[in-house]
């Protein structure tokens, strides 16, 4: 492949890869906002459920390792956000192999601060940390609504309804929710809803709602919603012994938040209710999506100037 970029880096969010990272990896995730320690440690029993460890590091490994074999010769980084390997080091690596221009595929197919905005700043911050002949790096566009993207979260959607043959489902597409003054200020619940919209439509789902989870910080800051226990808890009441299908679009990687809150607060809920729980893959490593980022780095290539964010588009929560 020839394109005018010498290399591919791949930022992912990171985690603990061990009880004793654990909360040292917490406390990098919330430095400067305030998160009581309790709350710290509440979070940190997720982690030590799964033996210490964030399945988000074998999900993007295998991402890498397919983006590999389908860019070559075009190399292929990877760095965390609050994680070895950093993104600093990660740079530096690159630098010392040559790389001048690269473009950055974050693992957030979204639109909003936390998904999109963050990852720009770490990547100045740390391209600022090395100073002179730092690589140019470049981020490939929020892909939420790309064909690509569309359809492998179709496919993972239609895997999953094949597990429960002809019976009928009630199909949660499920997203990270963050607070309504963030979302204010970004194309988050507008781009979830037309995913949400396509990928129904793509297999005919008769019933299907958007709903949220993962959300934190001070209960009186109000959040996207409805959450997704909430939502269980309505199809209970409207459906009882209904066949519930979780499709968790919003993530590109199963990881802690997918595997915490739906296959294990998500899974209790809907056993306590006397629903029968299914969940669909995230995007991962499928062969679309891997296929897609192939596109996604194409057209990059074929543009005379890289997409550029608008400034003071999605701009950081306002802490209370």
């Amino acid at each position: 492949m020839s394109v005018p970029y010498d290399a591919l880096l791949v930022v992912s969010f990171g985690g603990p890869s061990g009880h004793g990272e654990v909360m040292p990896f917490l406390e990098r995730v919330t430095r400067g906002r305030g998160v009581p320690r309790e709350r710290l440690e509440a979070v940190a029993t997720h982690y030590h459920h799964f033996g210490g460890t964030s399945p988000i590091h074998a999900r993007t490994s295998e991402l890498v390792d397919a983006l590999r074999e389908a860019l070559a010769p075009l190399p292929v980084y990877l760095a965390n956000r609050y994680s070895p390997p950093e993104l600093e080091d990660v740079l530096r690596a690159m630098q010392a192999d040559g790389v001048r221009r690269a473009l950055a595929l974050a693992t957030s197919a979204f639109s909003s601060y936390s998904g999109c905005r963050a990852y720009l700043d770490d990547i100045a911050r740390a391209r600022a940390a090395i100073g002179e002949g730092a690589p140019e790096v470049h981020k490939i566009r929020p892909f939420s609504v790309h064909p690509g993207y569309v359809e492998t979260c179709a496919q993972r959607l239609r895997d999953a309804l094949a597990t429960i043959g002809d019976r009928p489902a009630h199909v949660l597409f499920s997203a990270h929710s963050i607070p309504l003054a963030m979302a204010a200020g970004c194309g988050y619940e507008a781009e979830l809803g037309a995913l949400a919209e396509r990928v129904a439509a793509t297999l005919d789902v008769p019933r299907s709602r958007l709903v949220y989870q993962s959300r934190s910080g001070p209960p009186q800051v109000p959040w996207l919603e409805p959450d997704v226990l909430d939502a269980l808890r309505a199809i209970a009441a409207e459906d009882p012994g209904a066949t519930v299908v979780i499709a968790p679009f919003g993530f590109v990687a199963d990881h802690m938040e997918v595997v915490w809150d739906l296959d294990v607060e998500a899974r209790q809920e809907a056993e306590r209710l006397g629903l029968t729980l299914v969940r669909a893959e995230a995007a991962n490593a499928h062969p679309r999506f891997v296929e897609m980022v192939r596109e996604l780095v194409e057209e990059a290539a074929h543009r005379d100037q890289p997409d550029e964010c608008a400034p003071g588009c999605c701009p950081p929560p306002r802490r209370p």
